[in-house]
């Protein structure tokens, strides 16, 4: 039974494999994802909590009893059967309700090509950051005169309107505008992760992490609906993120996304171009000095070991899916220039 369950495993990963570069297949998965989404995310919405956080703490409950009988010779047998099973339904399961939307074709393909130069991406970061300086003026401050914004209500319902507003070559992905979005139960912990969000496939819901600086939460609320549309792609989702909220008439969307825009282009241009870096930062205005000290305040109070876990795990898991790793920006920087050079 042990061998069978364990090749079965193994016909998975070679099976699933070669799916994933069979168009057919690929386009089958998405169109299965399309078919399920609205039910899938109104179910979850009908529930006040993170109905996948718990699912993934129940996971962990079993795995953890099934891994001390494995320890168990009297037990070891029967417990090691029962985790390859699971091991094969949660792969299976995972697979065609998102593995599978990895492997979609890439955005690229609906964007003219356009040489991505560093002279490109200078221009489009001075672009945004005299948009983030004029939209920083429309928003709200709080004591500290930090960037801040009230009600999440009001950002959500937003991006769900923007869903529908997105250009037509992007327009492949059914909006739902349903609210399905949860605010992490592991906050305390994602906090020291360095996990902005997070989508559960299992539930459809968009967990975020609302202990998070203001000027984060916005714009991972539509990365994250992003991924509710059926964006895999890390940096695809962003790019569908930048998307709803680039022209938001909503401020604090609107500061949040190019603000998040404007880290992404610096951050492409940081190791070879440090003093242009760092010509732009000493021009963000006072308040956007004081955002962005706070977000350097959040990341040095929750350094650690888990950060350094986390971002290896995560950076193994986007290379696995054909992206680039966590901390590159890159692509998303690609779908930018030119998305903004076609306008």
């Amino acid at each position: 039974m042990k061998r069978f369950w364990a090749g079965l495993l193994l016909a998975q990963f070679v099976l699933f494999y070669i799916l994933s570069g069979t168009k057919f297949f690929v386009d089958a998965a998405a169109a299965l994802f399309e078919y399920k989404k609205v039910a899938h995310q109104k179910l979850a919405s009908y529930i006040p909590f993170s109905l996948g956080d718990v699912f993934y703490i129940v996971v962990g409950v079993f795995l953890l009893l099934l891994l001390i009988k494995i320890f168990n010779k009297a037990t070891r047998r029967k417990a090691f059967v029962q985790l390859l099973i699971f091991i094969n339904l949660f792969y299976f399961i995972y697979q065609l309700s998102w593995g599978m939307l990895y492997f979609q074709a890439p955005l690229t393909e609906k964007l003219p090509k356009r040489e991505i130069t560093a002279d490109r991406t200078k221009a489009l970061a001075l672009l945004y950051l005299e948009k983030c300086r004029e939209t920083r003026k429309l928003v709200d401050e709080d004591e500290r005169g930090v960037f801040t914004f009230k009600p999440t209500s009001l950002i959500k319902l937003e991006i769900l309107n923007r869903q529908e507003e997105l250009p037509e070559e992007f327009k492949t992905k059914t909006a739902t505008k349903i609210d399905a979005f949860k605010p992490s139960l592991y906050r305390g912990v994602v906090s020291y992760s360095g996990i902005l969000g997070y989508y559960n496939p299992f539930t459809a819901e968009a967990q975020y992490n609302d202990q998070l600086p203001a000027s984060y939460i916005p714009f991972t609320l539509a990365h994250e609906s992003a991924h509710q549309l059926g964006f895999a792609r890390e940096q695809e989702a962003n790019f569908i993120g930048y998307l709803m909220g680039r022209n938001s008439e909503n401020a604090a969307l609107r500061y949040s996304t190019e603000y998040a825009v404007l880290k992404a282009l610096l951050n492409s241009l940081l190791e070879e171009h440090k003093p242009f870096v760092d010509s732009v930062l000493s021009q963000y205005s006072a308040e956007m000095k004081r955002d962005r000290q706070a977000e350097i305040n959040f990341r040095n109070k929750h350094k650690g070991p888990l950060d350094v876990f986390f971002g290896i795990t995560n950076d193994l898991f986007l290379k696995s899916n054909q992206q680039d790793g966590s901390v590159t920006y890159s692509y998303f920087v690609d779908l930018l220039i030119r998305y903004e050079s076609a306008e």
